[in-house]
């Protein structure tokens, strides 16, 4: 008698048990998040610096300051160089447009000269020439700034007069200037001469006359 319990079936098609399927997509996700919050913390927890380095870094950064004010001590001693050229350029050819603009009135003061030594030669001709150089020299200073200070019947003003002496005057009003002794200048609004000049004390008292008779 055979024994059928242990004998295969060949009608039995089952087939084995497979393992079960892995998710990549979530397993890649997964990794990709844990990478994300290593990077996270990295960031927030940098890594100190060794005290060489340090050193190196403050070395690096006085260095650069170190050229930086060289750079800036440098362009200051330029500039420096530049103005003290500038200025002294300048102090040196301020007075060429004026020497420029006076070569004519010289010119023609020497042919006034000229003319006053020459035989027969008329006074009144003379002055007119002189008078006519003397027109000329006055309007090529005040082209650069120079004007007269000639207060003739004007109010003294202390600061641009100076007043030489005071005299009595029946025709002048008290504290006018009755006589103008030197002329004063100013250079483009700075007083350069006060006018010297003789102030009108208004009209003279009986005791005044009394001394002047006597």
């Amino acid at each position: 008698m055979k024994d059928t319990a242990s004998s295969p079936d060949p009608t039995d098609t089952k087939e084995p048990a497979s393992e079960p399927e892995v998710d990549v997509a979530q397993t890649e996700t997964a990794a990709a998040t844990e990478a994300e919050a290593a990077a996270e913390v990295t960031a927030e927890e940098p890594k100190e610096l060794t005290w060489e380095q340090k050193l190196e870094h403050a070395q690096k950064e006085a260095q650069e300051a170190k050229e930086a004010h060289l750079r800036s001590v440098a362009d200051l001693e330029n500039f420096r160089r530049r103005m003290t050229r500038e200025k002294d350029d300048l102090r040196a050819y301020a007075a060429a447009n004026v020497v420029e603009e006076l070569m004519p009135v010289l010119d023609n003061l020497g042919f006034a000269l000229t003319a006053a030594r020459a035989e027969n030669a008329e006074l009144k001709s003379l002055a007119d020439g002189v008078e006519m150089v003397s027109t000329q020299f006055k309007t090529a200073l005040g082209n650069h700034g120079l004007k007269e200070i000639n207060p003739a019947n004007e109010a003294f003003d202390p600061n641009l007069h100076e007043a030489l002496s005071q005299q009595p005057s029946d025709d002048v009003e008290e504290g006018t200037v009755l006589q103008v002794v030197r002329i004063g200048y100013s250079l483009n609004g700075r007083l350069l001469r006060p006018a010297s000049v003789i102030v009108s004390g208004g009209k003279s008292t009986d005791e005044e006359e009394a001394k002047a008779d006597a």
